[in-house]
Protein backbone atom coordinates (compact mmCIF):
# COMPACT_ATOMS: atom_id res chain seq x y z
CA UNK A 1 0.00 0.00 0.00
CA UNK A 2 1.79 3.29 -1.04
CA UNK A 3 0.63 6.22 0.04
CA UNK A 4 2.03 10.22 0.08
CA UNK A 5 1.65 13.06 1.84
CA UNK A 6 2.05 16.93 0.73
CA UNK A 7 1.94 19.92 2.68
CA UNK A 8 1.74 22.69 0.72
CA UNK A 9 3.41 25.19 2.45
CA UNK A 10 3.61 29.41 1.35
CA UNK A 11 7.40 29.17 0.96
CA UNK A 12 7.70 25.60 0.07
CA UNK A 13 6.31 22.01 -1.31
CA UNK A 14 6.64 18.39 1.32
CA UNK A 15 6.33 15.15 0.17
CA UNK A 16 6.40 11.97 1.99
CA UNK A 17 5.74 8.93 0.28
CA UNK A 18 5.27 5.44 2.85
CA UNK A 19 4.81 2.03 2.32
CA UNK A 20 3.90 0.44 5.80
CA UNK A 21 6.65 1.57 8.43
CA UNK A 22 8.50 2.85 5.76
CA UNK A 23 9.60 6.36 4.17
CA UNK A 24 10.37 5.41 0.38
CA UNK A 25 10.50 8.92 -0.87
CA UNK A 26 10.83 12.15 0.52
CA UNK A 27 11.70 15.49 -1.28
CA UNK A 28 11.34 19.15 -0.66
CA UNK A 29 11.17 22.08 -3.48
CA UNK A 30 10.17 26.17 -3.88
CA UNK A 31 6.71 26.24 -3.84
CA UNK A 32 7.15 28.56 -7.24
CA UNK A 33 4.65 30.65 -8.70
CA UNK A 34 1.79 28.14 -8.98
CA UNK A 35 2.29 25.54 -5.83
CA UNK A 36 -0.43 23.24 -7.27
CA UNK A 37 1.47 22.80 -10.75
CA UNK A 38 4.43 22.44 -9.17
CA UNK A 39 3.16 20.20 -6.63
CA UNK A 40 1.72 17.11 -9.90
CA UNK A 41 5.02 18.17 -11.51
CA UNK A 42 7.17 16.53 -8.09
CA UNK A 43 4.42 13.84 -7.80
CA UNK A 44 4.69 12.83 -11.62
CA UNK A 45 1.48 10.03 -11.68
CA UNK A 46 -0.80 10.18 -9.03
CA UNK A 47 -2.46 7.49 -9.74
CA UNK A 48 0.60 4.97 -8.47
CA UNK A 49 -1.04 5.91 -4.82
CA UNK A 50 -3.57 4.16 -2.90
CA UNK A 51 -4.06 7.68 -1.41
CA UNK A 52 -2.63 10.92 -1.24
CA UNK A 53 -3.37 12.99 1.33
CA UNK A 54 -2.19 17.09 1.71
CA UNK A 55 -2.02 19.30 4.90
CA UNK A 56 -0.38 23.12 4.48
CA UNK A 57 -1.61 26.49 2.91
CA UNK A 58 -2.47 25.17 -0.13
CA UNK A 59 -4.38 21.91 1.31
CA UNK A 60 -8.02 22.86 -0.31
CA UNK A 61 -6.38 23.54 -3.80
CA UNK A 62 -4.61 20.62 -3.50
CA UNK A 63 -7.78 18.54 -2.50
CA UNK A 64 -9.74 19.97 -5.76
CA UNK A 65 -6.66 18.88 -7.90
CA UNK A 66 -5.13 15.78 -7.35
CA UNK A 67 -5.36 14.67 -3.31
CA UNK A 68 -8.43 12.09 -2.28
CA UNK A 69 -8.20 13.86 1.41
CA UNK A 70 -6.74 16.79 3.47
CA UNK A 71 -6.04 17.70 7.24
CA UNK A 72 -5.11 20.71 8.73
CA UNK A 73 -1.80 21.16 9.96
CA UNK A 74 -1.95 20.92 13.28
CA UNK A 75 -3.05 17.22 13.04
CA UNK A 76 0.04 16.93 10.96
CA UNK A 77 2.57 18.01 12.74
CA UNK A 78 1.08 16.25 15.88
CA UNK A 79 0.74 13.03 13.92
CA UNK A 80 4.27 13.40 12.29
CA UNK A 81 6.49 14.10 15.65
CA UNK A 82 5.03 11.53 17.35
CA UNK A 83 5.19 9.06 15.08
CA UNK A 84 9.23 10.32 15.14
CA UNK A 85 9.09 10.53 19.12
CA UNK A 86 6.65 8.34 20.78
CA UNK A 87 6.68 10.24 24.29
CA UNK A 88 5.93 13.76 22.28
CA UNK A 89 3.60 15.90 24.16
CA UNK A 90 4.38 19.28 22.65
CA UNK A 91 5.16 19.86 18.83
CA UNK A 92 6.94 23.46 17.94
CA UNK A 93 6.92 24.32 14.65
CA UNK A 94 8.01 27.51 12.60
CA UNK A 95 7.46 27.41 9.40
CA UNK A 96 8.04 30.32 6.58
CA UNK A 97 4.67 32.22 7.28
CA UNK A 98 3.62 30.75 10.62
CA UNK A 99 4.60 29.51 13.72
CA UNK A 100 2.89 27.00 16.18
CA UNK A 101 3.06 25.26 19.57
CA UNK A 102 0.79 22.10 19.54
CA UNK A 103 0.26 20.14 23.08
CA UNK A 104 -0.60 16.57 22.90
CA UNK A 105 -2.83 14.48 25.54
CA UNK A 106 -1.00 11.01 27.00
CA UNK A 107 -2.53 9.32 23.89
CA UNK A 108 -1.56 11.70 21.21
CA UNK A 109 -4.61 13.41 20.38
CA UNK A 110 -4.23 16.85 20.16
CA UNK A 111 -5.59 18.92 23.23
CA UNK A 112 -4.77 22.34 22.95
CA UNK A 113 -2.57 24.43 20.43
CA UNK A 114 -1.64 28.70 19.18
CA UNK A 115 -0.90 29.59 16.22
CA UNK A 116 0.81 32.73 14.79
CA UNK A 117 -0.34 33.00 11.03
CA UNK A 118 -1.29 36.82 10.94
CA UNK A 119 2.33 38.65 11.55
CA UNK A 120 5.36 37.69 10.26
CA UNK A 121 7.00 38.02 13.78
CA UNK A 122 8.62 34.70 15.08
CA UNK A 123 8.75 33.39 11.42
CA UNK A 124 11.25 31.85 8.72
CA UNK A 125 9.51 34.88 6.90
CA UNK A 126 11.53 37.33 9.82
CA UNK A 127 14.81 35.52 10.07
CA UNK A 128 14.85 35.97 5.80
CA UNK A 129 13.87 39.97 6.10
CA UNK A 130 16.60 40.10 8.86
CA UNK A 131 19.09 37.69 7.38
CA UNK A 132 18.73 39.98 4.08
CA UNK A 133 19.36 43.57 6.37
CA UNK A 134 22.54 42.08 7.82
CA UNK A 135 23.89 40.96 4.31
CA UNK A 136 24.14 37.24 6.09
CA UNK A 137 22.69 33.56 5.42
CA UNK A 138 20.63 32.36 8.04
CA UNK A 139 23.26 29.76 9.05
CA UNK A 140 25.96 32.63 9.18
CA UNK A 141 22.86 34.54 11.66
CA UNK A 142 22.73 31.83 13.67
CA UNK A 143 26.72 31.04 13.86
CA UNK A 144 27.14 34.57 15.22
CA UNK A 145 24.29 34.68 17.33
CA UNK A 146 26.06 31.89 19.12
CA UNK A 147 29.12 33.47 19.56
CA UNK A 148 27.87 36.52 20.92
CA UNK A 149 28.10 37.22 24.67
CA UNK A 150 25.08 38.97 25.00
CA UNK A 151 21.92 40.67 22.50
CA UNK A 152 21.11 44.28 20.98
CA UNK A 153 17.61 44.03 22.04
CA UNK A 154 14.94 44.45 18.95
CA UNK A 155 12.28 46.24 20.31
CA UNK A 156 9.76 46.07 16.97
CA UNK A 157 7.50 42.97 16.83
CA UNK A 158 6.63 44.19 13.65
CA UNK A 159 9.14 43.24 10.93
CA UNK A 160 8.72 45.90 8.94
CA UNK A 161 9.94 48.29 11.33
CA UNK A 162 12.17 45.38 12.72
CA UNK A 163 13.84 45.33 9.36
CA UNK A 164 14.87 49.22 9.90
CA UNK A 165 16.35 48.78 13.01
CA UNK A 166 18.35 46.30 12.53
CA UNK A 167 19.64 48.16 9.46
CA UNK A 168 19.92 51.10 11.90
CA UNK A 169 22.26 49.56 14.34
CA UNK A 170 23.91 47.92 11.36
CA UNK A 171 24.81 51.74 10.17
CA UNK A 172 25.83 52.58 13.56
CA UNK A 173 28.42 49.89 13.84
CA UNK A 174 27.10 48.25 16.31
CA UNK A 175 28.29 44.23 16.39
CA UNK A 176 26.88 42.07 14.12
CA UNK A 177 27.06 39.22 16.62
CA UNK A 178 24.78 40.61 19.21
CA UNK A 179 22.73 41.68 16.68
CA UNK A 180 22.08 38.53 15.34
CA UNK A 181 21.68 37.70 18.61
CA UNK A 182 19.28 39.88 19.28
CA UNK A 183 16.94 38.76 16.32
CA UNK A 184 17.08 34.89 17.18
CA UNK A 185 16.00 36.51 21.02
CA UNK A 186 12.95 37.91 19.46
CA UNK A 187 11.71 34.93 17.71
CA UNK A 188 12.60 32.85 20.69
CA UNK A 189 10.24 35.25 22.75
CA UNK A 190 7.41 35.15 20.94
CA UNK A 191 7.64 31.34 20.60
CA UNK A 192 8.61 31.41 24.46
CA UNK A 193 5.21 33.27 24.97
CA UNK A 194 3.08 30.68 23.01
CA UNK A 195 5.03 27.69 25.21
CA UNK A 196 4.24 29.48 28.47
CA UNK A 197 0.38 30.33 27.33
CA UNK A 198 0.04 26.39 26.10
CA UNK A 199 1.80 24.98 28.90
CA UNK A 200 4.17 23.03 27.55
CA UNK A 201 4.76 19.31 28.94
CA UNK A 202 7.59 16.92 27.60
CA UNK A 203 8.61 15.69 25.60
CA UNK A 204 8.74 18.83 23.10
CA UNK A 205 9.39 18.33 19.31
CA UNK A 206 10.69 20.89 17.37
CA UNK A 207 9.96 21.17 13.47
CA UNK A 208 9.48 22.79 10.42
CA UNK A 209 12.01 24.43 8.52
CA UNK A 210 13.83 27.00 10.38
CA UNK A 211 14.58 23.41 13.12
CA UNK A 212 17.11 22.88 9.91
CA UNK A 213 18.96 25.88 10.75
CA UNK A 214 22.18 25.12 12.43
CA UNK A 215 22.17 25.79 16.35
CA UNK A 216 18.86 27.21 16.31
CA UNK A 217 17.45 24.56 18.66
CA UNK A 218 20.19 25.40 21.18
CA UNK A 219 19.14 29.58 20.58
CA UNK A 220 15.49 28.47 20.58
CA UNK A 221 15.57 26.24 24.02
CA UNK A 222 18.16 28.85 25.33
CA UNK A 223 14.98 31.75 24.95
CA UNK A 224 11.95 29.59 26.09
CA UNK A 225 13.99 27.92 28.56
CA UNK A 226 12.59 24.31 27.64
CA UNK A 227 15.48 22.15 29.22
CA UNK A 228 15.11 19.58 26.00
CA UNK A 229 14.64 19.93 22.25
CA UNK A 230 14.04 17.26 20.18
CA UNK A 231 14.69 17.93 16.63
CA UNK A 232 14.12 15.75 13.92
CA UNK A 233 16.46 14.42 11.58
CA UNK A 234 14.31 16.26 8.55
CA UNK A 235 11.91 18.46 10.66
CA UNK A 236 11.01 20.64 7.23
CA UNK A 237 8.81 17.12 6.06
CA UNK A 238 7.46 16.33 9.73
CA UNK A 239 3.63 17.70 8.44
CA UNK A 240 4.35 15.63 5.22
CA UNK A 241 4.88 12.59 7.23
CA UNK A 242 1.75 13.57 9.31
CA UNK A 243 -0.39 13.77 6.08
CA UNK A 244 1.35 10.04 4.87
CA UNK A 245 -0.01 8.76 8.38
CA UNK A 246 -3.01 9.48 8.21
CA UNK A 247 -3.35 8.79 4.60
CA UNK A 248 -2.43 5.11 5.92
CA UNK A 249 -4.77 5.52 8.85
CA UNK A 250 -7.87 6.77 6.88
CA UNK A 251 -7.05 3.38 4.38
CA UNK A 252 -7.23 1.08 7.55
CA UNK A 253 -10.62 3.08 8.72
Amino acid sequence: MAVLGVDIGSRTIKLVEMEGANITRHQVADSGHNPIQMARQLIGNPGKYDRIVTTGYGRHAARAAFAHDMVTEIMAHATGARFLFPKCRTVIDIGGQDSKVIRLGENGQVADFLMNDKCAAGTGKFLETMERALGLTLNQMAEKAITARSHIRITSMCTVFAESEVISLVHREQPVEGIAKGVIFSVGERIGGMVARIGAVPDVVFTGGVAEIPGMSELLREYTRIKKLLVPDRPQITGALGAALCAQSKMRG
